[in-house]
């Protein structure tokens, strides 16, 4: 039950009703204990004044008539209250502060005060008759029993709150943990593969939230999958057309159909699908590379001059080859950042592998290094068909590029940009994808400067 959101709930409403019934006894008792000693105040200076109005007309006769002040004190004392007469500045009895008698003496009132009266802490007040030091003076016991009265009462409200906690805590826990549960349920039917769950964003503002959260979660999940289906599928096919080739050949050359004459070519055929099927492979490594956790990296300091320089050594045959002419703009300096070469050098290939895909021949194909106070960047140009401007908004995202011009224009897999992006951030760099003055498709990776040691 503690382990439970519902179990909880109901004893944090238990207790959070007992907090608050033991609250209002510490507010509460100080508070009744003030407007009680109020009340018994008021009381006594009004009971003091009534019978001041009484004593009055006895005050005025001589001789003393102690049979009517006696009835009157009597009566007074029947309501608990102690009556001390004071005449010509004389109690008739012993007890009370000689502060109070002297100011009844001097004709001033004594306001409701607590005071000593026979050595006992008694309430007390006073009121003046006439100019002659007469006067009558109330006493009784401070307000007593409070404390023993509101903890009577307290125990019913604490039972009243208990009650209430263990009623309303089961029925506000189903409530929230409603959603939670629904969540869960949704959360196994996702991991079991079912992609059409969909959950209603009613309810308070977090619960709308989470089903929100869930409901994207569901979308992209599906759109991932559909697109590694559509990728697998894509590569299955591309992969059966190079075997059947390899097939067919080798199965020739075992039955001895070709020639000698046709050796060579049939060779020459078989290496070329056997290429095709290590591009084709190297695409499902991408694929895994995307797919994994991290990419590692191993910083060190590179100048950046002779790292595309290089790189351009390293693919100038082959772009001669493909009868595209490539040109680099390096500065004749040395360019130092702290980055992973081999990354960089992964990234400028794949970037290169699609120009050479789409360039058409005699076009250039440029290779750049630029800097600023404070940062490098390295261009890839090219003057092939390019991307228009909603091309360059999903430029890296994976196989968008591809679905979109498949059939239009020769596309790979569709992984090299996305793969190159995830490089990029990994590396602290930043790419980006625009349109190339030589007219077709630009790609920029910065870097910040940093010294070569």
């Amino acid at each position: 039950m503690l382990r439970s959101l519902a179990g909880r709930t109901v004893i944090v409403t238990c207790v959070v009703a007992v907090v608050s019934v033991l609250v209002t006894a510490v507010v509460g008792i100080p508070l009744t204990g003030t407007q009680a000693n109020r009340d018994a105040r008021k009381r006594l200076a009004d009971d003091t004044a009534f019978a001041a109005e009484l004593l009055r007309p006895r005050f005025a006769n001589t001789p003393r008539n102690a049979a009517d002040e006696e009835a009157i004190a009597k009566r007074l004392s029947d309501r608990g209250l102690t009556v001390y007469l004071i005449r010509a500045g004389t109690p008739d009895r012993d007890g009370l502060p000689p502060g109070v008698v002297k100011q009844i003496a001097a004709g001033i009132d004594v306001a409701p005060r607590l005071g000593s009266v026979g050595g006992q802490l008694r309430l007390l007040a006073g009121r003046a008759i006439g100019k002659d030091g007469n006067g009558v003076v109330l006493t009784e016991p401070p307000p007593g029993g409070i404390l023993a009265r509101f903890f009577g009462q307290l125990w019913i409200a604490l039972l009243a709150g208990l009650a209430a906690g263990l009623i309303a805590g089961p029925l506000l826990a189903r409530r929230i943990s409603r959603p939670i549960r629904t969540v869960a349920a949704a959360a196994t039917r996702l991991s079991a593969g079912d992609r059409s769950v969909r959950l209603d964003p009613d309810g308070p503002t977090e619960v709308a939230d989470l089903a929100h959260a869930v409901n994207a979660l569901t979308e992209a999940l599906a759109t991932s999958e559909g697109r590694e289906r559509e990728f697998l599928l894509s590569v299955s096919h591309e992969l059966r057309t190079p075997l059947t080739t390899l097939r067919g050949y080798a199965e020739a050359l075992a039955d001895g159909v070709v020639g000698t004459d046709g050796a060579q070519r049939a060779g020459q055929t078989m290496l070329d699908e056997a290429e095709r099927l290590d591009r084709l492979i190297a695409d499902l490594l991408v694929l895994a590379r995307l797919e994994a956790a991290d990419l590692p990296i191993e910083m060190v300091d590179v100048d950046l001059t002779r790292l595309l320089a290089a790189t351009a050594e390293a693919w100038g045959g082959r772009v001669a080859a493909a009868g595209l002419v490539l040109r680099t703009e390096l500065p004749p300096f040395p360019v130092p950042v702290r980055t992973d070469p081999g990354r960089i050098r992964q990234i400028i290939d794949g970037l290169l592998e699609n120009a050479l895909r789409v360039v058409p021949e005699g076009a250039p194909l440029v290779l750049a290094l630029y800097t600023g106070p404070s940062s490098a960047w390295l261009e890839v140009r090219d003057g092939g068909p390019g991307f228009t401007d909603e091309d360059l908004a999903v430029a890296f995202e994976r196989g968008a590029l591809s679905r979109r011009y498949q059939g239009v224009r020769k596309v790979g897999s569709g992984l090299g940009l996305a793969l190159a992006a995830r490089l990029s951030r990994r590396l602290g760099a930043r790419i980006d994808a625009g349109h190339a003055p030589e007219g077709g498709a630009k790609f920029t990776v910065t870097f910040r400067l940093h010294p070569v040691t």
